[in-house]
């Protein structure tokens, strides 16, 4: 390794009883070292050594590059030396071979299957689904609004984005806005566990009757078990009433009309689609927990900012009542509300969701010199964390990063220091949101390359459809200090302690 890459030696020297560390860790202990959530410890260390480290944590080490040429060279220029690595040992055995997880070969196949399901006709018949699924959390908004309440923002968008996922991706109605069932708890534990996992350094899930003295392990491994079994029945059944048609005619299907108009739906009624029962729940499962939790945090950060800028509040209000009147959202006018889209892209730079990327080299390589000014030898097995977080927050790449400005994306940017960055240049009217493309990789809202979100489309959607909704008919105003709302972090950018936000209607609309 060539010295572009720093060795910083941290938080590997933690001692005491054996069995208390690994209780520890299974905790997050990771966080608690670190001082806070890890991507702020690895920005700290970015602005001492630079675009890429080596960083160690006791046994294990990590490269972190915060580099947008080398982030291009790893996600798009030679992304099959890199697998997930570390993250798909972390969520094999919640999402199995699921997209995110999974192999090569395997991501291959099912990227392929899957993709066709995102396609114009069944995205807007969603958003009326969206509407729908939004109808309970307006009815709940109402409510605190005549109390003149405070409700948590943050775990209503958690639910409302909960029961859009389980209607869109497999016809499933959790109604976790107005009520919690054990089928929720479970989907929750098993999102406090991905994320116990994630701030781990020790793999303690593999440890030999570890799930005999570790009560968070006996809780996961019984409400899996129930998970498991409502995506099984929900299988089994798509897979009895299967119609296999072409593509083209599944999507000339009439979705607003179908009693099922769910993904799983589509996918079972593909002609040539072959999945087998594992593979499908390992595809849902996958969607059901990545999905959910990405929306909802950008809808909590996005309105976390807005209540602080009562201008550029009033401006995206503006659109919207332009745009919309007193009427919802539909597909056709997503395009017309580029404040509002302009906002969510703003939101995930400044709190990218996740804040950090993993990958593992599947053979010995070297990375492209970037900003570090050297190249740098990766050996073969070495796990490298790209830090969004930094590269979305750093000066080199971005005027002001650390202030919210959805406008910035309006304009070019380019630093003459960073010779090999193209710089960031706004793409067409076209375009749903600013991407990776039009930033050189130096924004990565959705990831890049071969393996980006292939729900990126129905997330921004969603997104759309859901703060129009809120913003509509609502003023929530926030109930604390800006500085009492912390942040924390696992599979995504939480709050440490909620969004509590008083409710009360927009003036003329109770």
């Amino acid at each position: 390794m060539q010295d572009g890459a720093p060795l910083v030696m941290g938080m590997g020297n933690y001692t005491g009883d054996t069995m208390e560390l690994i209780k520890g860790v299974s905790g997050g202990d990771l966080v608690a070292l670190a001082g806070g959530p890890l991507f702020l410890l690895l920005e700290q260390y970015y602005q001492t050594y630079g675009p890429i480290f080596k960083l160690a944590f006791g046994p294990k080490s990590f490269m972190v590059v915060s580099d947008p040429v080398i982030v291009k060279y790893l996600l798009k220029e030679n992304p099959g030396n890199y697998d997930k690595g570390l993250l798909a040992e972390i969520l094999e055995p919640i999402m199995g071979n699921g997209l995110i997880p999974a192999d090569p070969e395997t991501w291959k196949v099912r990227r392929k299957a899957i993709v066709p399901g995102f396609h114009k006709a069944w995205l807007n018949a969603m958003m009326n689904l969206f509407v729908g699924c939004n109808m309970p959390l307006q009815d709940k908004l109402m409510a605190a609004a005549k109390a003149d309440a405070t409700l948590n923002m943050e775990t209503e968008f958690c639910s409302v984005s909960l029961d859009i996922i389980g209607k869109a991706v497999f016809n499933y109605d959790f109604g976790s806005v107005t009520k919690e069932s054990p089928v929720v708890k479970a989907v929750y534990s098993a999102l406090q566990e991905a994320e116990r996992r994630s701030t781990s350094f020790i793999p303690y899930w593999n440890i030999p009757f570890a799930n005999k003295w570790l009560s968070t392990l006996k809780v996961f491994e019984k409400d899996m078990v129930l998970l498991n079994g409502v995506l099984d029945e929900l299988i089994e059944t798509a897979l009895a009433t299967k119609n296999q048609v072409g593509e083209e005619e599944l999507k000339n299907r009439n979705y607003d009309e179908m009693e099922n108009p769910s993904l799983l739906r589509f996918l079972v009624d593909m002609r040539g689609e072959e999945a087998s029962s594992k593979q499908l729940r390992d595809d849902l499962m996958t969607m059901l927990i990545a999905g959910h939790e990405t929306t909802a945090a950008v809808l909590t950060w996005s309105m976390f900012e807005l209540s602080q800028q009562p201008e550029l509040l009033a401006e995206v209000r503006a659109e919207i009542d332009e745009v919309l009147g007193d009427r919802a959202p539909t597909y056709d006018d997503m395009m017309k509300l580029k404040l509002v889209r302009l906002c969510l892209a703003e939101t995930l730079r400044m709190y990218p969701e996740p804040p950090l990327l993993i990958r593992r080299a599947i053979n010995a390589d070297t990375l492209p010199a970037g900003g570090a000014g050297r190249k740098t030898y990766i050996p073969r097995g070495t796990d490298v964390f790209i830090s969004t977080w930094n590269m979305h927050r750093s000066p080199e790449f971005w005027d002001e990063p650390e202030v919210y400005n959805p406008k910035r994306f309006l304009k070019e940017f380019h630093n003459p220091v960073q010779k090999n960055w193209a710089g960031y240049v706004p793409g067409g009217e076209k375009q749903l949101y600013p991407n990776e493309v039009h930033s050189d990789f130096a924004f990565l809202p959705f990831g890049g390359g071969t393996r980006k979100c292939v729900g990126d489309q129905f997330a921004m959607m969603e997104s759309i459809a859901t703060l129009c909704l809120v913003l509509q008919r609502f003023d929530l105003t926030l109930d604390c200090e800006r500085g009492g709302v912390q942040m924390r972090t696992g599979a995504t950018i939480h709050t440490s302690n909620g969004l509590p936000m008083k409710v009360s209607f927009r003036e003329g609309r109770s």
